[in-house]
């Protein structure tokens, strides 16, 4: 007996999440991978050394700058960029896997790597979190302990150039309170999950048959 259910094949889509330092993104995507475990963290490559807690492969690729550059001229990078004086590559062979196999992928990566994303995926979707307010940003930043007083200092000044970029995005968040900016997160990747647009292969329940469209 034919299946009347309507069964649907779509493209991966990219999701992009970029914010400034403090801003709270780690927190957030480790709440989002809990919610939706169907999604694939990228994990990208990066020239600096690990920090306290990070493992490879699991959190960076770690590689010394002679192995990013041949990796940079074998174009195995969807993007990369010049980040607080260290280099960070998004590979592009298991990010374009994933979108062929209709499998979601979420991409950490700051302003520079997000405008080079949309350049050559044009479906993919940009998402910047911001902290509640800027002295609140200072306060996330002191309280972190990693980071020197001028190493603060040049985030803020990051901070600022990367806010102004804010209208190239497709949305923003908030997180003012976790729960809050997850859920709006969680909003976001349900209804771009549910765009017609990306749907590539449709398998209709039969007309001739009693179901919910010709009742």
């Amino acid at each position: 007996m034919q299946s009347s259910r309507i069964l649907t094949q779509r493209e991966g889509v990219i999701f992009i999440l970029s914010a400034p330092s403090g801003a709270g993104k780690t927190t957030l995507i480790n709440g989002l991978m809990k919610i939706f475990p169907g999604i694939t963290l990228s994990v990208s490559y990066t020239t600096r050394c690990p920090r306290p807690g990070e493992v490879p492969g699991r959190d960076y690729h770690f590689v010394a700058k002679k192995r990013f550059a041949e990796m940079q001229v074998r174009g195995n990078f969807a993007e990369w960029a010049n980040v607080h004086a260290s280099l960070y590559g998004t590979p592009r062979g298991p990010l374009e896997r994933n979108i062929r196999r209709g499998r979601d992928v979420l991409l950490d990566i700051d302003v520079q790597g997000a405008s080079k994303i949309k350049r050559q995926y044009h479906r993919a979707v940009s998402i910047f979190l911001l902290p509640p307010s800027w002295q609140e940003l200072e306060r996330r930043l002191a309280l972190r302990g990693t980071d020197r007083r001028e190493s603060i200092r040049q985030r803020l000044e990051n901070a600022r150039r990367e806010i102004r970029a804010i209208m190239r995005y497709d949305y923003f968040v908030v997180n003012r309170e976790i729960g809050e900016a997850l859920d709006s997160l969680r909003s976001i990747v349900i209804a771009e999950r549910l765009r017609i647009s990306r749907v590539k292969k449709w398998r209709l329940p039969s007309l001739h048959r009693k179901t919910p469209f010709n009742q």
